[in-house]
């Protein structure tokens, strides 16, 4: 049976909204700002910003900046991240089978 405290904690940090959905785009791989941004409809810039930060203060994504030129900032999962993606695959089932669209 999960622990109640620890379904708690989790839910706090992934129950905020936007923050799986990141992860899980990021689970294809590596993004920069413009590309998450394009592919997460509904979300906005700012929104996306916050999001990045707490996830990468998280450590569950990281920050590369590739000088260049052009300077470009690239977001990946962690290890920590990756570990993530199979309970999330499962809520996704879940969601699927369970959830009607448009229900939350």
């Amino acid at each position: 049976m999960p622990r109640a405290d620890a379904l708690a904690r989790a839910f706090r940090f992934l129950g905020k909204r936007w923050n799986a959905v990141v992860l899980g785009r990021l689970s294809a791989g590596p993004a920069g700002f413009r590309e998450l941004s394009r592919a997460i409809d509904g979300i906005s810039d700012s929104v996306l910003s916050d999001r990045l930060s707490d996830l990468t203060a998280g450590g569950l994504i990281e920050r590369t900046v590739d000088e260049g030129p052009p300077v470009t900032v690239t977001y990946a999962l962690t290890p920590r991240g990756r570990a993530l993606m199979p309970a999330l695959e499962q809520i996704a089932q879940w969601a699927l089978a369970h959830l009607p669209p448009g229900d939350c």
